[in-house]
């Protein structure tokens, strides 16, 4: 371009989205930290969107639970817990220090103070009190181990304290200590969340203790996560970074600076990447199809998709809070949506006919039955559902 800003079009996007999410499958992963690495955050907040994530990005996909049940709750080299926007994330334990501070310690003051509010008005007990039963119930979970929120509250029985919510408001309610403390904590990166309750897709968890990280800067630790995503998902424009991080604009602004971030020109307008890939990057050998579940962090990793998903698709693939369900790619972009049935079948439709004919249903078959493979008698129901994966589900 004239004005030396070079231009990234959409087959470039592609292409750096198939190599570097790890899924054509000439860069499949290893090892789930490998894919953790790669997507810098898995969302959490459907505990069987991290294994299905990293099923479609593994190599040898027949080990995704053993492997990633081994990195969360034995290695601990993957932790759940909240992060960007005030969403749960499995990120990798390195991490761990980064995100709290870049995104958690603003949220977590709010989050206090909003609970001691609402006790307050409820006439429950004060601060000194709540923190007499948070220190009693982290030496808890300290010896523990892992445990629930109801053995947690046979060790600090404290926690069992229950208070009206929003009195006289349509949306009242009646909450433990429990419940608003433990959530609490979380945010505060103090507790974790732990080993599910049942199998792998269960919403049912227990707790644990935070792994140990040092306190960071906040500017220092955006500008480190900035970076870290902008590797991971570059070119992104201003708005897909400030939605991601869910920070304030001038937030955004100073960590671009502090990376050195390199602005690119987008179809959309300025797009920005890390210093040293401006480069074109070539893409994958050949096409490639990819099943992905849910709130995946490909699908949901930037605020403007039209240059991998069509707008026409949205209504049919997203539930009405803007959460994306199971989606159906070919060669970088969605073209429809997919579910497994209660005998287990994994049915799948295109939506986009435009560039996905005969190859595309082939590749996306072979797909659907290496999913069905490693998922074996596991039933797989989406926690937010669209439509498509309702109707298709049956």
């Amino acid at each position: 371009m004239g004005d030396g800003v070079r231009y990234i079009g959409v087959a470039e996007r592609r292409a750096r989205l198939a190599l570097r999410h790890r899924l054509a499958p000439q860069a499949r992963a290893g090892t789930p930290e490998e894919v953790a690495d790669a997507l810098v955050a898995l969302h959490g907040s459907d505990p069987a969107t991290v294994y299905l994530a990293v099923g479609a990005r593994l190599t040898d996909a027949a080990a995704t639970v053993a492997r990633t049940d081994r990195a969360l709750y034995e290695d601990r080299t993957l932790v759940r817990m909240h992060g960007m926007r005030h969403t749960v994330f499995a990120f990798p334990t390195g991490l761990t220090a980064v995100v709290h501070a870049s995104t958690g310690l603003t949220v977590a003051a709010r989050e206090r103070a909003a609970l001691l509010k609402d006790m307050a008005k409820a006439g429950a007990p004060d601060a000194a009190w709540l923190k007499e039963v948070e220190e009693a119930a982290l030496s808890a979970l300290g010896r523990l181990g892992q445990a629930t929120a109801a053995e947690l509250a046979q060790e600090e029985p404290r926690l069992r304290e229950r208070f009206v919510y929003a009195a006289g408001k349509p949306y009242e309610g009646v909450h433990t200590v429990a419940t608003r403390l433990l959530r609490v904590l979380g945010v505060e990166g103090k507790v974790v969340r732990g080993r599910p309750l049942g199998s792998w897709t269960s919403n049912q968890f227990r707790w644990a203790l935070a792994p140990e990280h040092p306190e960071l800067p906040p500017s220092d630790a955006q500008a480190e996560l900035l970076r870290h995503w902008l590797t991971a998902c570059g070119p992104a424009t201003e708005a897909d970074l400030k939605w991601w991080t869910g920070w304030r604009v001038t937030d955004v602004r100073r960590a671009l600076a502090a990376i050195g971030a390199r602005a690119v020109s987008l179809d959309e307008g300025t797009g920005y990447v890390v210093e040293g890939d401006v480069d074109p990057v070539a893409g994958p050998r050949e096409p490639w199809a990819a099943l992905l579940p849910g709130l995946d962090p490909t699908a949901m990793g930037w605020q403007g998709r039209d240059w991998y998903l069509a707008p026409e698709l949205r209504p049919a693939l997203f539930d009405y809070s803007g959460n994306v369900g199971p989606t159906v790619w070919w060669d970088g972009r969605v073209v429809g949506g997919w579910a497994r049935r209660p005998d287990g079948e994994i049915v799948w439709r295109i939506l986009d006919r435009a560039g996905a004919g005969r190859d595309a249903e082939t590749a996306v078959a072979a797909e659907a039955e290496r999913l069905a493979a490693w998922l074996g008698s596991t039933r797989v129901t989406p926690r937010f559902r669209t439509p498509v994966e309702k109707e298709l589900a049956g």
